[in-house]
């Protein structure tokens, strides 16, 4: 039996209530209620589950997790059972106050999903005016409060000419990291399939993300999601600098491993207990209200068919870079049907792909 790998990183959608409606959210959220979320007895529950298995990072996310009435005990349960916690958020529910009581938790990290350097553009495509002011007075409270903060963005055709002016927003905040998230249309996201990057312009953002890397070393730590071929990029590329980039605080918080990790070094947790490789990967791995974690992790059969890097089909399957990138199974299951399909936003032709594939691709 193959050795079950290290869980590195959870992300957990402890509520699916948002208060904002973003275009492309993966979850569909709302202000509503969504029922079947776990009460505070039930995630503490899950916590000592999961230390059964490992210390991985858990990110608190949703939907807005900050909605929920129980959070920061939730989240001090975990840090006190040895688990570093860091918290994905729209930004606009961290006053000063909350900011604080973020900080006494402690929380490692906050991410603020920005993806346009103006109100008028992100208040639209977040569905609520005042939301870009809000989330920049809310990154800048948690920053004041002394807790790490990273920017994250969905990149689309809507904004990716405005990376260099988000990136130049994010240094001018002093955030850590900036984290470049490539669409998967599921959930409302789908309405916004037709904006999706084409293959050649996502190979031009993930070089021009490498080059940023390099020119600004550990001023701030860039991680490209949901786009396992950047680590292609940088096998390709060959910098004398191309190491993983670190900032000195928490360095563990920045690291790049492998391209894809859904079911091998981290998971998804929804807000019913549902396990799935990774939140844009809709195949459940098993369920927490009837399986222990532990258990999930380690004997789901989707889990074991990801970790299997032989089971891989089309061009990522004889693919040289295969065992560092693997594709993303997302994609592939939403473009496919199979999520052990090839990535197809890679235009990448691998050294095995037969002559008479590459002539019909």
């Amino acid at each position: 039996m193959a050795l079950t790998p290290n869980l590195r990183l959870i992300a957990w959608e402890i509520t699916r209530s948002c208060n904002l409606l973003c275009a492309h959210c993966r979850a569909s959220s709302t202000a509503e209620h969504a029922p079947g979320e776990f009460s505070t007895s039930e995630c503490f529950s899950v916590i000592d589950n999961i230390v059964e298995v490992g210390r991985p990072i858990v990110i608190l996310t949703g939907g807005e997790p900050l909605l929920r009435r129980d959070f920061f005990e939730i989240a001090k349960y975990a840090t006190r059972e040895g688990l570093r916690v860091a918290v994905g958020t729209n930004g606009t529910l961290i006053t000063k106050r909350v900011a604080a009581r973020l900080k006494e938790v402690p929380i490692s990290r906050v991410g603020v999903s920005l993806d346009f350097p103006s109100a008028n553009l992100q208040d639209r495509f977040r569905g609520m005016p005042g939301a870009y002011d809000a989330a920049l007075k809310g990154a800048k409270n948690a920053i004041n409060a002394g807790i790490d903060v990273q920017f994250n963005c969905t990149v689309t055709k809507l904004n990716v000419s405005y990376l260099e002016d988000l990136l130049a927003l994010a240094l001018e905040l002093r955030a850590v990291a900036f984290h470049p998230f490539m669409l998967v249309p599921t959930g409302r996201g789908k309405n916004l399939a037709p904006q999706e990057l084409e293959p050649i312009e996502y190979e031009r953002v993930l070089n021009w993300i490498f080059d940023k890397q390099i020119e600004l070393g550990s001023r701030i730590f860039f991680k490209p999601t949901d786009v396992p071929h950047y680590m292609r990029i940088l096998a390709q590329r060959n910098h004398p600098d191309n190491k993983i980039m670190r900032r000195a605080s928490q360095p563990e918080m920045n690291v790049l491993t492998r391209g894809c990790l859904a079911g091998t070094g981290f998971c998804f947790i929804s807000h019913t207990g549902r396990v799935q490789g990774c939140g844009y990967l809709d195949v459940e791995a098993g369920n927490l209200r009837a399986q222990d974690f532990a258990d999930v992790w380690r004997n789901s059969p989707l889990f074991n068919r990801l970790r299997d890097i032989s089971r891989i089909k089309g061009k990522c399957g004889v693919c040289e870079y295969k065992a560092i990138c693997g594709g993303c199974r997302a994609r592939a299951y939403e473009t496919t049907g199979d999520y052990l399909g090839e990535e197809p936003y890679c235009i990448h032709r691998p050294a095995g792909l037969p002559d008479e594939s590459k002539r019909s691709a």
